[in-house]
């Protein structure tokens, strides 16, 4: 079904498209011809994080920012859901237009600029969502908060959306707000993350469990840099680290007439530099700290490919858009395949 509704959402204004989109998703659920958009996958449980995962397929942060559509999204099969990036009052991002589509690379720019509703407004949001299953809540700073008081911002998020989160993400390599990436700086992260692990160890004593609290990097990092934050991660026992965000390079976009518009590049494109972080980071924590592999999965193979350089769990976004959610099943049936022939 969405093979034939595509070419007409590529027709739009591409942020105009994902509106719609996730308005027909929603109206799919509601009406209960939501089988008709893809076949849900049987499914592979894991358990990692401290949680239990229906299969390690999930959907990345992004598109829905607001946490308005939890129940129709996991309805296509995900595994486990992603929510925000939220910020604690809402802004309306950078000026439009800032969605572009590649559609022969399979890939998107956009500078949104954590457009959203505000960490209250996805609060209630989730607090109405049926979903039983594990719900991620990204966090970020305002666009107007300065860094030395962006960790007043992460505490007020992870305050707000803790107790309704499985696990939270901090958000700090967003390319679309300005200066976010220099979080990732060593001696700043250090800080950075020693305070809000603090608040993560102090807010499961107060609400009686403990939360996991997962740190997503950027794909632009040298060695020296992964070697610092890995250093950083591993002293801090963060609980895991997805890999990777959006990219800055346009090494394979080179050319095309949307190319030089700024903004983080997502989809095809990334794959190979968001999985030599992913085999990085795993090169350097081992299995002490799980990683979540999201970057480029446009086919099931790719999939594998995350789990084969270290993933524990793998997150699509771009893939929903160039793909539709058949992509879900596919990725599962994928890792299915994977796991028994590791058994054989």
């Amino acid at each position: 079904m969405y093979a034939l509704a595509r070419p007409l959402l590529f027709c739009l204004d591409a942020e105009r498209a994902h509106d719609l989109g996730l308005a027909a998703i929603e109206t799919a659920y509601r009406t209960g011809t939501n089988p008709l958009l893809a076949a849900k996958p049987k499914p592979l449980p894991l358990d990692t994080l401290g949680l239990r995962f229906d299969n390690p397929v999930g959907l990345a942060a992004g598109l829905d920012k607001n946490g308005a559509h939890v129940d129709a999204l996991a309805s296509l099969g995900f595994g486990f859901i992603e929510v925000g990036t939220t910020t604690p009052r809402a802004q309306a991002g950078n000026p439009k237009p800032r969605m572009f589509r590649l559609p022969e690379h399979e890939a998107i720019i956009n500078r949104l600029g954590f457009n959203n509703g505000g960490v209250d407004a996805l609060v209630r949001n989730v607090e109405r969502a049926r979903y039983g299953g594990v719900l991620g809540i990204n966090i970020g700073k305002n666009k107007d908060t300065p860094n030395e008081r962006a960790i007043d911002d992460y505490l007020h998020c992870l305050e707000r959306v803790y107790a309704r989160a499985s696990y939270v993400t901090v958000n700090i390599s967003s390319p679309n707000t300005q200066g976010l990436r220099d979080l990732q700086e060593e001696e700043t992260l250090k800080r950075f993350i020693g305070t809000l692990r603090e608040a993560q160890e102090r807010l499961g004593a107060k609400c009686g469990a403990r939360k996991p609290m997962l740190l997503k990097i950027a794909p632009d990092l040298s060695d020296a840099e992964l070697d610092s934050i890995a250093s950083v991660l591993s002293a801090a026992r963060i609980d895991g680290v997805i890999c990777t965000n959006t990219t800055v390079d346009r090494t394979g976009v080179a050319g095309h007439r949307h190319a030089a518009e700024p903004g983080g590049l997502s989809g095809k494109p990334v794959f190979a530099k968001s999985t030599a972080v992913l085999h990085g980071m795993h090169e350097r924590l081992g299995d002490s700290i799980p990683l979540v592999g999201v970057g480029g999965i446009v086919r099931g193979a790719d999939a594998v490919a995350k789990f084969d350089a270290g993933a524990a769990l793998v997150q699509f976004y771009s893939g929903m858009i160039f793909r539709g959610p058949a992509l879900i099943g596919e990725c599962v049936e994928a890792l299915r395949t994977r796991s028994a022939r590791a058994r054989a």
